[in-house]
């Protein structure tokens, strides 16, 4: 079957906010690597979230209808650029946000899988004022999202988790006893990481070495397009570029959180599902079969399997994706 066509259905069954000065990017002097097809952002600015500034970035028209995208661990809303114009195009205006920590969003002292949640409905209140919103995640930021459509459902009105569906084995919730166990160990440990790398910072080199680095987690994404992202998540200094990182964070932070959590909650979900799964398995993705998702499709969920595409489903084959997206929320309108 070719790359990018679709495989068999094997899924089917608080805080003050306060708004920075939007900025028009078009007026901003830009150092981005040109990509086929790949836009910035048409607006930016920032909102307060529990104390730590957020980054939002926008793509379509202002007035049109908001859809959330979230991007994954380790990334930057700008992955979207590939992505996002083409859902604009489909009448969204697309908002995304860098999570703390990463792009152009502020450092905070502690990261958590709570804390990433808390700026998220942040960003839910600014853009959809209590209203309900349809939401689109990747990695992460699909199991994050999932985690939070289980938490308040009245916040979504559907959701679409690509590739954000961790597998690892058959765990069951555990008591809250336990929880505060593995709270007291994590955060010593999250201490201890914190106190060795509070004078550390990223590695640096040229655009090429970064983007060099980059693809070896990601070899099937395309040097051109890791070579944007170092323009884009990344920033100049006298030494070279470095990505914009904190370098004292690490994946999940700290706090009770197993990635196969996420894929205990899917039945639950009462709002739209639709799940979007590569069929190539890679060392940035979540290494989930396709099949074993299929006992845990919610009521109203399906999930499409692209073949030979990896973990980046909406960079490799971004027009499909938006395709089934816009599809699955426009049967939703």
């Amino acid at each position: 079957m070719p790359h990018g066509t679709l495989a068999p259905n094997l899924c089917q069954p608080g805080s003050r906010r306060t708004l920075a000065a939007v900025s028009d990017t078009a007026a901003i002097p830009d150092q981005t690597v040109p990509f086929p097809g790949a836009e910035a952002p048409s607006r930016q600015y920032d909102i307060d979230a529990n104390g730590i500034r957020i980054a939002i970035h926008e793509w379509g028209d202002a007035d049109a209808p908001p859809l959330l995208a979230v991007h994954g661990g380790f990334d930057f809303a700008r992955t979207y650029d590939l992505f996002a114009p083409r859902l604009a195009e489909g009448g969204w205006r697309v908002v995304s946000w860098d999570q703390r920590g990463h792009g152009d969003s502020g450092h905070a002292e502690l990261y958590s899988w709570d804390a990433d949640m808390r700026d998220a409905l942040a960003v839910f209140d600014h853009v959809g004022g209590g209203e309900p919103l349809p939401v689109v995640g990747h990695s992460k930021g699909g199991a994050l999202m999932t985690q939070l459509a289980d938490a308040q459902p009245f916040r979504f009105t559907g959701l679409v988790n690509m590739d954000g569906i961790p597998y690892k084995r058959n765990i069951p919730d555990i008591a809250e006893h336990e929880r505060s166990k593995m709270m007291a160990k994590d955060i010593a440990s999250w201490l201890d990481h914190r106190r060795s790398t509070s004078d550390l910072q990223r590695k640096p080199g040229t655009i090429d070495e970064l983007a060099q680095r980059r693809g070896r987690m990601n070899p099937r994404l395309e040097v051109e397009w890791l070579r944007r992202l170092v323009t884009t998540g990344g920033f100049e200094s006298d030494d070279g570029w470095r990505w914009k990182i904190d370098s004292s964070m690490r994946f999940g932070g700290f706090g009770p959180w197993r990635p196969e959590w996420t894929l205990m909650r899917l039945p639950g979900l009462p709002m739209p599902f639709l799940g979007i799964l590569g069929s190539e398995m890679e060392e940035m993705g979540w290494g989930t079969p396709p099949k074993k998702v299929l006992p845990y499709m919610p009521l109203q969920g399906r999930c499409e399997v692209l073949e030979g595409v990896g973990h980046f489903v909406h960079v490799e084959q971004p027009q499909l994706v938006a395709d089934l997206v816009l599809d699955f929320f426009g049967g939703l309108k």
